[in-house]
């Protein structure tokens, strides 16, 4: 008889490794508990609409501030996932059959928050046919009816290995098409062993092959290991895949399971890879110690529509 949902370890892969010293987060990192009524309102919302967040899964930093503008980060496909990354807090295991429900349950969280923007994410799912690109394909769907004037963001997986997954998600038109690249290929085998490099850049590029409209949006962290010059060599390639905004945030360790920090990068730091990023062409770039990829993402976006349509203006 298998054990009781309650009981089995979230992370069942990282059980036998040693514990890894988690190191104290210097004062321009910590956050204050989240605490307003506006905080308790979102949290209520979102399990009457029975929903997942990767705001909760992920162990977010940005949750009290997030959820305090009702911004959440939907999380579909369930709470488990396929893969193993050395950094993520999110559980890995078999994951369940895909809820019918949820396309309309999700639209419906969307249009309660009033939101005028969303992000909709999901675990990995290898072990469907098509990754879950028909079920991103009608949670976009759903939110349309139900919210028209809501844009739409999405954060997917790399459906390696899964043809014709792409197109079924780009045909159903997200506003922007988010893949993370993580961090820089020499890290890939110990912190993202299940992707590939080129084939995440791959993604993206063809992307905008397929629709030139949709903006498409890649982030990565810092402080797992890598060198300023690895960084930017990542923003390179993701610029030869045409890719119009960057975000770079500060890894943080959620467990002494999880991959070490290696160091923590300094605001300054961080500001200087923002000046480089948009040297090099970005469109938008946010960099700082808690970036995340949709944090902020609501604003970010106008900024986005913004930039494109004044580098549009300037060609003319």
């Amino acid at each position: 008889m298998s054990a009781p949902i309650e009981e089995r370890l979230r992370h069942p892969e990282k059980a036998h490794k040693p514990d890894q010293e988690v190191k104290r987060k210097p004062k321009w990192i910590r956050v204050k508990a989240p605490t307003s009524p506006e905080y308790h309102e979102t949290r209520k919302i979102v399990r009457d609409n029975s929903l997942v967040t990767v705001c909760e899964e992920a162990a977010c930093p940005n949750i009290g501030e997030c959820w305090a503008k009702r911004h959440a980060t939907m999380m579909i496909m369930g709470d488990i996932c396929t893969r193993a990354c050395s950094f993520c807090n999110v559980a890995t295991g078999k994951p369940g059959n895909l809820d019918s429900f949820e396309p309309t349950n999700v639209a419906a969280g969307v249009a309660t928050l009033g939101l005028r923007h969303v992000v909709i994410t999901s675990v990995d799912r290898d072990d469907l046919p098509d990754g879950g690109a028909a079920h991103f394909a009608a949670v976009i769907r759903a939110i349309r009816e139900a919210s028209p004037e809501t844009t739409i963001e999405i954060l997917t997986p790399d459906f390696l290995r899964k043809d014709g997954a792409l197109e079924v998600v780009v045909e159903a038109r997200p506003d922007v098409f988010n893949h993370n690249l993580e961090t820089v290929p020499r890290l890939y085998s110990e912190v993202r062993p299940g992707a590939r490099y080129f084939h995440s850049l791959r993604l993206l590029d063809d992307v905008k092959a397929q629709d030139p409209t949709i903006f498409t949006k890649s982030g990565m962290m810092v402080g797992l290991g890598e060198s300023k010059e690895e960084v930017l060599q990542v923003m390179d390639d993701l610029r030869s895949a045409n890719v119009d905004f960057l975000t770079i945030g500060q890894y943080l360790q959620p467990s002494p399971k999880h991959h070490v920090v290696d160091r923590f990068v300094t605001p300054e730091e961080f500001k200087q890879y923002e000046t480089m990023a948009y040297g090099k062409g970005f469109l938008l770039v946010s960099a700082s110690p808690l970036t995340r990829s949709s944090y902020h993402a609501d604003e970010d976006f106008v900024r986005l529509r913004d930039a494109r349509a004044a580098q549009l203006a300037a060609i003319r």
